[in-house]
This record gives structure tokens, sequence and C-alpha cells, in this order.
């Protein structure tokens, strides 16, 4: 079990690709703190968790509020006295192309997939730094390496994601704390399901292996970056 005695937080870890980064982690021997807005599915999850190898809690947390932002991390440290695991998973945004987009959206989209990961990053690395050592994951996007037309917004913010994870890689990387993205394309989602059909369609037919990624392809990569196997990669 590579991460017996761990801790970990993953936003959005109530559904999706945190969901299954959840129980990818707690299977691992972690013990993974769900963070998320969605407080019935969060709870619901920790009920049904069974005998995972390590235990999962749930900690309420909105990304896009920044005093309960300070006050989650304030929460985990004072429970568990230490992160070992950051995997910043929760993220979403509009469908729809850019000129039709509300402006009020943006800073909500802004702070949901960019700001809101920065904020909580910032509120944990004194503590990760002190400890001289920690994994920190960010579930950026294809979209925001090549763009996607009809997420602009969105395909920003996870582009200026892993930007931010390049720069801070950098920063840290004396205090033993390692910093890599995952990039996922389309992925069997909730959130992924409330596309329309066409365009479910379309997106499939671009895939070489005609169909979408799971969760827990994805969750898989992310392990790789939170254990000991990725401790040369930053």
């Amino acid at each position: 079990m590579p991460s017996i005695g761990k801790i970990a937080v993953v936003t959005g870890g109530a559904s999706g690709i945190g969901k299954a980064t959840v129980e990818r982690l707690s299977a691992a021997g972690a013990t993974v703190i769900c963070a998320d807005i969605d407080v019935t599915a969060g709870q619901k999850m920790v009920s049904e968790a069974g005998n995972n190898s390590g235990a999962i809690d749930f900690l309420k947390l909105d990304l896009t509020d920044d005093d309960q932002i300070l006050e989650f991390a304030n929460d985990v440290i004072e429970k568990y006295g230490k992160l070992d695991i950051l995997v910043n998973a929760a993220g979403g945004g509009d469908i729809e192309p850019f000129i039709k987009n509300d402006p009020k959206r943006f800073d909500w989209n802004v702070a949901l997939n960019y700001l809101g990961p920065v904020k909580l990053t910032h509120a944990f690395l004194p503590a990760m730094s002190e400890a001289k050592e920690g994994k920190i994951v960010y579930v950026a996007s294809d979209a925001g390496r090549v763009g996607s037309g009809g997420e602009t917004v969105y395909a920003g913010a996870k582009g200026g994601i892993i930007a931010f994870a390049k720069s801070l890689a950098r920063e840290v990387a004396r205090f033993k704390i390692n910093v890599n993205c995952v990039c996922p394309g389309p992925t069997d989602t909730p959130l992924l399901q409330t596309r329309p059909e066409k365009m479910l369609e379309a997106l499939i037919s671009a895939i070489p292996l005609h169909r979408f990624a799971k969760p827990e392809e994805i969750a898989n990569a992310i392990q790789f970056f939170a254990d000991a196997d990725s401790d040369y990669i930053t």
C-alpha cells in the first residue's frame, strides 16, 4: 500500500474524476478528505465507502468562496496535522459560443477553474513546505492545451492552471514538493452526460479510440503523480 499514512485532499471528490480519485487513493491506503460543494453526494460517498484500506472523510468546500477556502485548509491541518497530497479535481463550465456568454459568468468560471485551486494551494503550501514533502496534482484539461470551441473561458482558465503548475513546480522543488497536471480529454462523467447528444457523438468521432475516457483511467494517472513512483517528475 504505497499511500498508507498519507493524508490527501481531493476537490470535486463527490463525482466524476474526483470521486474515482478519492476511491483510488483510499484503496492505496491514504486517508482522503473528499471536498465538494455537493454535501448530499459527499456524505453518501462516505457512507458507501465500505472496507477501503484508507478512511474517507467529507468536508464541504466552495472554491469560489475565499473564506471557505481558508477555513477548509485550517480545518484539515488542525484535524490531521499535515497534508501530503493535494488533488485539485473540481471544475466545470458552460458550453456555448463565447459571443453568447454572459459576462457575469466569467468571474465564476475563472474562480472555479483557476483562482480557486490557486488559492487552495496557497492556503496549504506553508504546512507542506514545512514538512519538506508533498504532491500537488491539478486536473487541467486538453482544452487548456489546444483550445476548445464553445469552452473559451474554461479553456483559458485551464491553460492558466497548466502554466501555474509549471511555475509552482520550479518554486517548491526545493521543499521536495512535486507539482504536476493531468490534462484529460472528454471523460464519461455526470457533467459530460448533460451535453447534447449530437455534441457527444461529434466528440466520440474525433477520438481515435472512439470512446470517452473512464474516470477510473484518469484517477490511475493521478495516483501515479501522488505516490513515490513520480518523485523525479515535476
